[in-house]
């Protein structure tokens, strides 16, 4: 994280009398090269149709960042703060991968899967269209990141997995209190309503307010998931009956599509985790069909209301019964995982480097191969999906004290965001030059979009004369107009914030706004240094580093996170029944 700098000096600086704001431009000496070595970063790393493509999307993103900037600081409070760092949790891995298997284990076998079929697909599907573009989360500052992950800010932002995955569970239970099969009671329906439009709402707003995304981030990834819920709703049931009614090539085709999925997995141009996550739910997904085909082949399950479903009554059982049934459920799977995973990381190694001498390993970037190292920390923390038992007592702490993880970071954090702050901040000093040559006498409605290369320094007549040296064209919409009108307080405020982009650099606001709104102006002087930002070197010093990744930890995971799907599709529901937490001989009326 790259916390603001105290002290003096160019910067952001608020005044007690001062309406409406303006901006105040201080000239540096001298010019100073910066960015140049990120111009041709995602050139030299992505394929030129990828780059491309990559290209035409940025401008959007860089475009709507001083607008969700604004729309922060207009919103921002103690309360609020608090409030969407905490129910971003509610969209995160972590907390699906503890809730899923419950739903096994209660019974409801036909809600689980549906759910994990539209969050796996999900988080698989933004996961490869996040390394495919390597596009940046919107610039901080202006924006200031508010966060309990640490890790969320080092993937890239384009799509929004969390708004993916919130409309997917929203738009899957609208269809299925709605379904004909749907056996609830009209206030019963209102409510689940309710608090299905009320979650994915929430989850989307939050990921604008808390400045992880932008628009375009939460609106492709709603349409992602609102389109994995309508399928899986259409033709999950059908592909459902084809699994349990074929023999045992049904779930090992699926797992071979799985696995060449995973293979195709675009390269992010940067150190991105999102192909840990989607492995992660790759594994999960190959563990629900495989385990949930095996275990409806057995004794040990019904196959009312659907194949594989665990034997489970509440009345027959009581919630002593249930309640011990998920304690061990969670105790076997953490014990799973705390001995697999060194486990694996121990043994894996010593078979990579014998299977690289016959050339068959396919490396990926950003994984150290087997040749050249010798061992793995013992202790290595290789995923944030699923929690640790190390991770527990802070896990406890941080629900007992739900505001003390919350973190406001500002500044780039990750390699993505580092490249972006120099090429935007290239990309202004050679618009000011091409601006000194052709002069500035008014606003151009085409200064956003001068080329087809978002990088060139090459335009017509007409946009040098009506350039106003912004990359966006915001600035060019709050210039002083021909007629002689100013712009609103509110341009003015959108200007401040994209004169912000590309800084590095800056003295904010306290990172929480004081609860009254008095203490502080409603209208402040913006002052922004133009050419003093922090240089390349300390803005990479302050970014975030990603840990040694090992290629063994690809096969590690996806071995691990099938290992407990199975244990809770099959495995779990066996030792329940086995130490007398199962429905034993009793069987419900149907």
């Amino acid at each position: 994280m790259c916390p603001p700098p105290n002290g003096s000096g160019p910067g952001l600086e608020k005044s007690l009398n001062s309406s409406p704001p303006t901006i105040k431009i201080n000239e540096a000496e001298e010019v100073p090269d910066a960015g140049l070595r990120s111009l041709d970063h995602y050139k030299r790393k992505l394929p030129p149709w990828r780059y491309k493509m990559r290209q035409s999307l940025l401008p959007l993103i860089r475009w709507e960042t001083p607008y969700l900037a604004w729309m922060q600081n207009k919103m921002r409070s103690p309360a609020l703060d608090s409030y969407f760092a905490i129910t971003a949790n509610l969209g995160t891995h972590t907390f699906f991968m503890v809730v899923l298997p419950i739903l096994f284990w209660c019974g409801h076998t036909s809600l689980g899967r549906g759910m994990v079929h539209i969050l796996a697909s999900g988080v698989f599907i933004t996961g490869f269209l996040k390394d495919f573009f390597s596009l940046p989360r919107p610039l901080s500052p202006p924006l200031q990141r508010i966060t309990m992950s640490g890790s969320a800010a080092l993937e890239y932002g384009f799509p929004s997995t969390h708004s993916a995955n919130a409309v997917s569970v929203a738009v899957y239970a609208l269809f299925s209190v709605n379904s004909p099969e749907s056996q609830l009671q009209a206030s019963t329906k209102l409510i689940i309503e309710v608090v299905s439009y009320s979650y994915a709402f929430s989850i989307i707003l939050g990921r604008l307010y808390c400045g992880m995304h932008g628009f375009l981030d939460v609106i492709v990834g709603s349409i992602i998931g609102a389109m994995i819920s309508a399928i899986e709703c259409i033709y999950g049931p059908r592909i459902d009956r084809w699994l349990h009614s074929s023999s045992w090539t049904a779930p090992a085709t699926v797992a071979l599509v799985i696995i060449v999925l995973i293979r195709i997995h675009p390269e992010p141009a940067d150190d991105c985790p999102c192909f840990d996550d989607s492995i992660a739910f790759a594994g999960v997904m190959i563990g629900i069909e495989c385990g949930g085909w095996h275990y409806a082949t057995g004794d040990w399950a019904w196959d009312f209301p659907v194949p594989a479903t665990v034997p489970f009554d509440l009345n027959h059982m009581g919630w002593p019964t249930v309640c011990a049934r998920v304690f061990v459920g969670v105790l076997v799977i953490f014990a799973w995982r705390e001995v697999m995973k060194p486990a694996l990381l121990k043994f894996l190694p010593h078979l990579f480097r014998v299977i690289d001498n016959y050339g068959f390993i396919l490396p990926r970037k950003f994984f150290m191969p087997a040749s050249e190292y010798s061992n793995i920390p013992s202790r290595l923390k290789v995923d944030n999906v699923m929690p640790s038992v190390s991770d527990l007592p802070g896990l406890l702490t941080s629900i007992r004290h739900p505001g003390r993880g919350r973190a406001v970071s500002v500044g780039p954090q990750s390699a993505a965001d580092a490249y972006e702050t120099l090429a935007y901040r290239e990309k202004r000093r050679r618009d000011s030059l091409t601006n000194s040559d052709g002069g500035m006498t008014g606003p151009s409605p085409r200064s956003s979009s001068r080329s087809k290369d978002y990088f060139s320094v090459e335009t017509d007549s007409t946009e040098k004369k009506g350039s106003t040296g912004q990359s966006s064209g915001i600035s060019g919409s709050l210039s002083v107009k021909p007629s002689g009108d100013l712009p609103t307080p509110a341009q003015s405020r959108v200007g401040s914030f994209e004169q912000m982009m590309g800084q590095g650099h800056v003295v904010l606001t306290p990172s929480t706004p004081p609860a009254i709104a008095d203490e502080y102006d409603e209208d402040p002087v913006i002052e922004v240094a133009q050419h003093t930002e922090m240089n390349e070197t300390e803005l990479w010093s302050k970014v975030q580093k990603p840990r040694v990744r090992y290629d063994v930890e690809v096969v590690t995971k996806l071995v691990v996170y099938t290992g407990i799907a199975v244990l809770a599709v099959e495995v779990n529901p066996i030792i329940f029944e086995i130490v007398g937490l199962g429905m034993g001989q009793h069987i419900p009326s149907r």
